[in-house]
């Protein structure tokens, strides 16, 4: 029978540390050495999941176990409190560890305290972990009166060392919410026999009773100078180059092995997508993440039912044939990537193990005989981070891993965790597959905040709703199709400038072309439909290489991750159905498409974003719009998309937008930067599917709804919405090796955004005088929207502009304003609308503004 070497054997040999106690304790234990200047050993658990990867059956069990033995102390002594007991484990080891045992409890609430500080949520206490690397320990709960309760409070650690942890905390949680008892629950009790009484000189002092529950029990014997020989030892392999022998005389000791440190990173594309690969997991919406702000029992139940899907999700990303997989965490969050891991080693032939990142940092010894054979060293990546520097993954590298599936809160999907150097691809040097799986932080509501309905509507879909075909985008929207919302232009022009209403609180009477404009409409299409075409195939391709890497490729059937296409109505629905025609035809891929509203000066539809944060990973949403302007609608939604995050503790939405045409140079993902004539621009309704441009009124939109819109099924005899999108569809295949050339020249070229755009609006408004930079309407489709559905004062043209503006031309003709040529245009074309708008008001020119 081979023997297995004991993982205390280097430490023990070299500083003279003896661990005596049960047989079990040279199962569950190791022993390295620390950079700490308070201890120089550490005791590493085997069975806790955190520095050395194990099955996740043994993690959980262990956990469980305890949490059994605790519901048999309590129910054994006839139930003499008078309150249920409550559950609260210590950051960041035992964090896990503490949500297995209020599991075999079976109907305990659960708490861990956090280093993370967590604005707005108030403190309900705090103390002090004096031997560890990080000290200050925060109890955040959700619920106030979580720890207020009569009955038991159960604490759980991974190991009593000493008892300074727990007797701190005793008397911190005593002296703010006195209880008649205690349970104290460890893996391991160490302590020297000096501190073992400790608990019971608490006891006596408050008349409260304390238990104890371990799994196994020991002391650990120091030596005399233990600490400071442990330091020098420390600092020798620290300071030697790695993979060497810091000390080549000595016999059999043997070189540190530590991965490539941290790299520069600092000045590296912030989300480069790096070799992860994201898995969407379905987390259910308001599901806590862990217990940082508490975890009920009704919580369990829900994460008990949607385990089995989140687990099949993780199976199916996983490469062909990989035979060991680690599914790891992230320092705090220990209990989820246990709980999906332990249901993944279920559900796939691989031999599945979990472990956790860490800060603790702990030198690496590549022997047998020592816990910590290896180390990856990289930035800290939460947001906030509690403090910058190092965090560390153990006997990760060279563990011969086929997959590591890495999974992090979404306060923990930052820039930092994607840059390199970062977390992820520092993984990637060591196993040819990392996943990334995201789990929505949990931030509690704000004090008084409004409760949510428990579902949001299924988005709209046609016939019933637009005439596109259902499965082309669904409208998360709500149908005011019967309420009269229509004004007359002028009237709700004169409201708008006045500031008595805004403009998404009405909408413009439809403009029904004119025969003649109708056949503008139909040349135009034929002529540009192949430039269309190109656009759509570049922008298309352009977001799929860049984050979506290898889902072009896919091959199988569907990739891991794949993008959601969420355009903004309306203008950039029809953009969204021609970019999922395309991914559909060249690769095969079938992309989900919405629409959601976007409301200058009021923001995105939360209520739509919550719907897609539900279903999908943030992360994979692309927000679609046709064009830009100026770039009023970029910011508007980058500022949404922050001041989301920060009430729904939602976060990975990406407020880059993806465009058809981008002259104003506000993004970075275009199609071209070109401002030509895109037919879609020319009409209204009946070319976006019959649905008018959206609604915002808070007697029709309540706090629950999504923003609303109008079906105009009465228009279906002047609709070309479907023309439009066949016609150039048809065009496709003739544009194939273009868009690659076009889409390769782009990848490998600088598409800063220079906002080029803004800057011509500016100087615009200042030498036509008006102070008011929205009434300064950009590029072709602004400016025939203005002369659609606002009071236009004049239209500048750029000089030598051609067919594109020729609707712009007869529109302005029809309605009695000046076209007026300009040169060194950025744009074709720019629309004004009168900056004093009254009703009967002249212009400068002294025609009347109303036309």
């Amino acid at each position: 029978m081979k023997n297995v070497v004991w993982s205390g054997t280097w430490v023990a040999e070299r500083l003279g540390v003896e661990l005596v106690g049960d047989e079990r304790l040279s199962e569950m234990l190791g022993l390295a050495l620390r950079r700490n200047p308070k201890r120089a050993h550490l005791l590493v658990s085997n069975v806790l999941g955190k520095h050395v990867p194990q099955s996740p059956s043994v993690v959980y069990g262990h956990g469980f176990a305890l949490g059994r033995r605790v519901r048999d102390l309590l129910g054994a002594d006839g139930g003499e409190e008078t309150g249920d007991p409550v559950v609260l484990g210590y950051a960041e080891t035992a964090t896990g560890l503490g949500h297995c045992v209020a599991d075999g409890l079976g109907s305990a609430p659960y708490l861990h305290s956090t280093r993370r500080p967590v604005e707005g949520v108030a403190r309900a206490g705090g103390f002090e972990e004096s031997h560890s690397h990080a000290t200050s320990h925060l109890l955040l709960p959700e619920d106030p009166e979580l720890l207020a309760g009569e009955g038991p409070l159960i604490l759980v650690d991974d190991e009593f060392s000493t008892g300074n942890t727990v007797i701190n905390t005793l008397r911190e949680l005593h002296r703010r919410y006195p209880r008649k008892r205690y349970v104290v629950v460890a893996l391991v009790d160490m302590r020297s026999p000096a501190d073992r009484g400790r608990l019971e000189d608490f006891a006596r002092e408050t008349g409260a009773r304390v238990d104890l529950v371990t799994a196994a029990a020991g002391t650990v014997r120091l030596p005399e100078g233990v600490l400071e020989k442990g330091q020098a030892l420390v600092a020798r392999y620290e300071a030697a180059p790695h993979g060497t022998d810091p000390a080549p005389a000595e016999e059999g000791l043997p070189a540190q092995r530590v991965a490539p440190g941290v790299t520069p990173w600092a000045g590296a594309d912030p989300w480069h997508p790096g070799r992860a690969v994201r898995v969407a997991l379905g987390w259910p919406r308001g599901l806590p993440d862990g217990g940082r702000h508490g975890f009920t029992p009704e919580h369990r139940l829900r994460l008990e039912g949607a385990l089995p899907a989140m687990a099949a999700r993780l199976a199916e990303a996983l490469p062909d044939g990989a035979r060991r997989v680690l599914v790891l965490g992230s320092e705090e969050l220990m209990y989820a990537p246990l709980r999906l891991a332990r249901e993944l080693e279920q559900i796939v032939p691989a031999e599945v193990s979990c472990s956790t990142t860490t800060r603790s940092p702990v030198l690496a010894v590549d022997d047998p005989g020592y816990a910590i054979r290896s180390r990856i060293v990289f930035p800290a990546h939460d947001d906030p981070a509690d403090g910058p520097g190092e965090r560390y993954a153990y006997n990760v590298a060279g563990a011969g891993f086929d997959a590591v599936v890495t999974v992090v809160d979404s306060a923990g999907d930052t820039p930092r965790l994607h840059a390199p150097g970062g977390l992820l691809d520092r993984l990637a040097a060591h196993t040819p597959h990392v996943l990334l799986a995201v789990v929505p932080a949990h931030v509690p509501a704000p004090p008084h905040a409004s409760e949510r309905p428990a579902m949001l509507p299924e988005p709209l879909r046609g016939p019933a709703f637009s005439s596109y075909p259902p499965d082309e985008v669904g409208w998360l929207l709500q149908d005011l199709s019967d309420v009269t919302l229509e004004a007359p232009t002028e009237e709700r022009e004169e409201a708008i400038q006045n500031g008595g209403a805004h403009y998404a609180e009405s909408l413009p009477v439809e403009y029904q072309p004119s025969e003649h404009y109708q056949e503008l409409f139909h040349a135009a299409l034929e002529t540009s439909a192949t430039r269309i075409a190109r656009a759509v195939g570049v922008v298309t391709e352009t977001v799929l290489a860049e984050r979506f890497p290898g889902a072009a490729d896919a091959s199988g059937g569907a990739p891991a991750r794949r993008p959601v296409l969420v355009s903004l109505a309306r203008a950039g629905t029809p953009v969204g159905v021609l970019m999922r025609r395309w991914a559909r035809r060249r690769h095969g891929l079938d992309l989900p498409h919405y629409a959601v509203s976007i409301v200058r000066g009021r923001g995105i539809d939360a209520n739509a974003l919550r719907y897609l944060a539900d279903r999908y990973d943030p992360s994979d949403v692309v927000f679609v719009d046709g064009w830009t302007g100026k770039g009023a609608i970029t910011r508007e939604l980058a500022e949404a998309i922050r001041e989301f995050e920060a009430a729904d503790g939602v976060t990975g939405f990406d407020p880059e937008i993806a465009v058809l045409a981008d002259p104003g140079s506000c993004v970075r993902t275009y199609g071209t930067r070109e401002d030509f004539l895109i037919p879609s621009a020319c009409l209204n309704s009946t070319v976006s599917g019959l649905i008018s441009r959206t609604v915002l009124r808070s007697d029709l939109v309540g706090p629950h709804d999504y923003h609303g819109a109008k079906f105009y099924r009465e228009l279906a005899g002047a609709d070309v919405s479907v023309a439009f999108l066949d016609t150039v569809s048809a065009r496709f295949a003739e544009v194939e090796e273009a868009v690659a050339a076009q889409t390769r020249e782009l990848l490998s070229g600088d598409r800063t955004p220079t906002w080029e755009g803004w800057a011509a609006v500016e100087r615009i408004s200042k030498e036509y005088g008006i102070d008011d930079v929205n009434l300064v309407k950009p590029g072709v489709g602004e400016t025939t929207r203005v002369l659609l559905r606002r009071v236009p004062w004049k239209i500048l043209a750029r000089s030598g502009a051609g067919a594109d503006l020729d609707h712009v031309r007869l529109l302005a003709e029809q309605r009695g304003v000046p076209v007026e040529e300009v040169r060194e245009l950025p744009y074709s074309c720019v629309g004004l609308i009168h900056p004093k708008y009254t009703r009967g008001a002249t212009g400068a020119d002294g025609r009347a503004v109303t036309g």
